[in-house]
């Protein structure tokens, strides 16, 4: 097998269309290493766990308990016009689990990787791609879940359901766009990494996943301009039968995306050889 040969120089000049097109050819070169990486990592991950696979859906599951909770005993008055309430909290907090590790999945892969990086030459493509992997696995469990909890109450979303399931691919695209922008000043200060849970704490709740609309008007006005509620709403409604929502702004969402996904994986591959020489 022929292998690739790169050469460093302080004369290398390449364009930006042909830097492009060495990402894509990376990524598709790195495959087979992400998928064995893959498995490695799912192994070890579930290899001394009594409850294994289950953990992927427990969490957002407590989440939805606990509102429900709330709900039923009076303590906070949650209405919603289309689905009951304990369902459109459930599927909420579940799409919100699958955007939140979509955010730490490329952070998370990377510094785990760190030996390898800093012995071996290889395609860091793979160790992203390791991660979106991850993310799919968890998030098929997690729509097999909401399939569940859509035949307990008797919801047929229809065909509108394929389109769901794209919407679910969108939520972890823009999370992994997110998290790949971020990655590489995680790797250089672990605060990052300790910051991003507590941010999404206070994000998820600027964004429709217990309630659809807030009383007080400046909140309210939040969480409609946030870019993430037209994801979300859009995601539940059409998993459930319904319709869109704001589909021009998800239109403009989706091309700022591309343009952050882009931008991150640049700076993803630009900022590594730094960081493996800080290591």
């Amino acid at each position: 097998m022929d292998l690739k040969t790169t050469i460093y120089s302080s004369k290398r000049k390449t364009s930006f269309f042909s830097e492009i097109k060495e990402m894509f050819s990376d990524l598709y070169q790195s495959r087979e290493l992400a998928k064995r990486l893959f498995i490695r990592d799912k192994k070890a991950e579930y290899r001394q766990s009594v409850l294994g696979i289950l953990w992927a859906f427990i969490t957002p599951l407590i989440n939805a308990l606990v509102w429900i909770f709330l709900s039923m005993s009076g303590a906070v008055k949650i209405e919603t016009d289309q689905l009951p309430y304990p369902l459109f909290v459930f599927i909420g907090s579940m799409l919100w689990s699958i955007f939140s590790e979509s955010i730490n999945s490329p952070l998370v892969s990377s510094n785990g990787a760190r030996g390898l990086i800093s012995k071996i030459n290889f395609p860091k493509e793979a160790i992203l791609l390791s991660g979106f992997y991850k993310t799919i696995f968890n998030s098929v469990i997690k729509l097999l879940i909401i399939v569940i909890a859509l035949i307990f109450f008797q919801i047929n979303p229809g065909f509108e359901v394929l389109y769901g399931l794209l919407m679910v691919l969108f939520l972890i695209f823009v999370g992994n766009a997110i998290g790949l922008f971020i990655t590489p000043i995680g790797m250089l200060y672990k605060d990052v990494g300790r910051g991003i849970p507590m941010l999404l704490s206070f994000a998820m709740y600027t964004t429709p996943i217990v309630y659809q609309e807030m009383k007080n008007p400046f909140l309210n006005k939040l969480v409609s301009v946030n870019p993430l509620t037209p994801i979300i709403n859009s995601t539940r409604n059409l998993l459930t039968g319904y319709g869109w929502d704001q589909p021009m702004y998800l239109l403009l969402i989706f091309v700022i995306s591309i343009l952050v996904m882009l931008i991150g994986w640049i700076f993803y591959r630009v900022s590594i050889p730094i960081i493996v020489e800080r290591m």
